[in-house]
């Protein structure tokens, strides 16, 4: 930790020609949603682009705390399932670097946060599978919806969040058989798993929202209490 601030790895994008100013360059790329979150919390912020999944491990030394970002649908080789035609196009660099984290901050003890992917990537990490397109769960396009979520009574997340919330939310996958260990901590209405976490390790949960698009910070500022202690 610097300052008593820890410090919180979030994954990133890889894009190609992503555009600003007069540049049109392939970039690694975060909504700038994350970053605020993770500061907002108490907590100082390392971006983490894709890079060989071998260096997760040292990678993971470094940090107090770890995000794995939202993004793209998981490959589904990786679960053990065919293509749907409704799954988008692989990130194989994205998969492959991710799961390398997880399996990196399982391994160390540091706290890990999964936001939609990276809950999908959590579960599947540890053996589970997905669901791989829930009609409605994203009606517009590129637009956020918001639905309430319902914690599992004495669960992590419930003694975060006690209570029923709407959050902010885009997704048209979700958990299916849960990965080893793992036990669902929140509900949507229709019955989707929209939290998951690991009871035998010190500090780790997955949302299947995107906090960084809401005002509740609370499940930033456990993480970053988690990653101070």
């Amino acid at each position: 930790m610097t300052g008593g601030r820890p410090l919180i790895g979030v994954s990133t994008y890889l894009e190609p020609g992503a555009r600003w100013n007069v540049w049109e360059l392939d970039a690694a790329l975060l909504p700038a949603g994350y970053p605020w979150l993770v500061q907002r919390a108490g907590g100082l912020v390392a971006m983490l682009p894709p890079d060989a999944p071998d260096h997760a491990a040292a990678t993971v030394a470094r940090l107090d705390g770890l995000v794995v970002a939202g993004g793209p649908d998981v490959e589904p080789v990786h679960y053990g399932a065919e293509r749907d035609p409704r799954t988008g196009p692989p990130a194989r660099e994205r998969d492959a670097w991710e799961l390398a984290l997880i399996d990196a901050a399982l391994a160390a003890g540091v706290p890990l946060l999964g936001v939609c992917r990276g809950m999908q990537l959590l579960n599947v990490a540890l053996g589970g599978t997905l669901t791989q397109h829930i009609d409605g769960h994203a009606e517009v396009v590129g637009v956020f919806g918001e639905h309430p979520v319902k914690p599992v009574p004495g669960t992590l997340y419930a003694g975060v969040v006690p209570e029923e919330c709407a959050v902010p939310t885009y997704h048209h996958q979700a958990v299916d058989r849960l990965g080893s260990g793992l036990v669902a901590s929140a509900h949507a209405a229709d019955g989707t798993v929209e939290a998951i976490e690991l009871p035998s390790a010190a500090w780790v949960l997955g949302v299947q929202w995107h906090p960084e698009m809401g005002e509740d910070v609370r499940v930033m500022e456990a993480l970053v209490r988690a990653a101070t202690a």
